[in-house]
């Protein structure tokens, strides 16, 4: 049953562009039509015709951004009969006008692929807005780690209390690009991600000029050329909020959008509540659309 299912949900996304006939969707999954709008609200937690209007819109949303058809292309396209329909419909879910998103670059909200297992992957919205950047540079202190996927990174940790906090209140006065601050950078991860596996941590600001000659002594470099970013943010227990994000965007936001990881450095600012139990974090990671097929 659930690899029916999944079927039915490979369904929608092929005829995104398309009327969703439920008929064929319940023939897909080998059942009614009733009892498939049952099933689908009770393990996602909302009706199937909210879930296919919503992927519809993050879909179109993509395309928004991307500049590259007119909004009423992406209107027919998708379904809506006027551009005033699409226009509501787009601010229902995103709370911006497709209009204002393609002026701004504002934050859009993206609804996962769905996907059915022991448990429902993807029925949670993740908030993200891309951004193109020309190029800048990542300025500060850098070390060697491993990755771990949960709980604290004990070489992190000691990494950073090791550094000199009058160096580090030096280095923040250098930020003059977004994101602000002291910033986590991440780069030259191993193609797996496999837990235990190294990369190039970097303490450090984003900064326009490519060799900042009055940063503090000990600090690295690192050029990085224009491009594409996709940037997201939560709010949680730190550091479980922060690591759930990570995963969420590689296991959920990748497969629903139409975009790819590219080579490049992931930037992620945090601030931690007084008491280091909270954060509000930004990630920033290097995106490029996926090809049209």
């Amino acid at each position: 049953m659930l690899d029916r299912l999944n079927q039915a949900m490979a369904q929608i996304e092929r005829n995104l562009g398309d009327s969703v006939d439920v008929t064929d969707l319940a023939r897909t999954a080998c059942t009614s039509e009733y009892h498939l709008r049952r099933m689908f609200s009770a393990l996602a937690g909302m009706p199937l015709s909210e879930y296919i209007r919503r992927r519809r819109l993050t879909v179109a949303g993509a395309e928004v951004l991307s500049g590259d058809a007119t909004l009423l292309e992406i209107a027919i396209r998708y379904g809506y009969g006027s551009g005033e329909a699409f226009a509501r419909a787009f601010r229902t879910m995103h709370g911006v006008g497709p209009g204002e998103a393609r002026r701004t670059g504002a934050a859009l909200v993206s609804q996962p692929r769905l996907a059915f297992r022991l448990t429902v992957e993807g029925n949670s919205s993740m908030h993200y807005r891309v951004v193109d950047r020309p190029a800048f540079t990542v300025t500060g202190f850098k070390a060697r780690i491993p990755l771990v996927h949960s709980g604290p990174n004990e070489s992190l940790i000691d990494f950073v209390r090791g550094l000199d906090k009058q160096a580090l209140e030096h280095l923040k006065k250098l930020s003059d690009q977004d994101p602000q601050g002291i910033v986590a950078v991440c780069d030259d991860l191993d193609p797996s991600r496999a837990e235990g596996t190294e990369l190039d941590y970097y303490h450090a600001v984003i900064t326009t000029s490519p060799t900042p000659t009055s940063a503090p002594e000990g600090t690295t470099a690192l050029p990085v050329p224009p491009g594409t970013w996709a940037v997201f943010t939560t709010s949680g227990p730190a550091p479980q909020a922060i690591q759930h994000l990570w995963r969420d965007v590689f296991t959920e936001w990748f497969p629903s959008n139409p975009y790819r990881s590219r080579p490049g450095p992931e930037i992620l600012r945090t601030h931690l509540s007084p008491d280091g139990r909270e954060a509000d974090a930004e990630l920033w990671l290097p995106v490029e659309r996926e090809a049209s097929p």
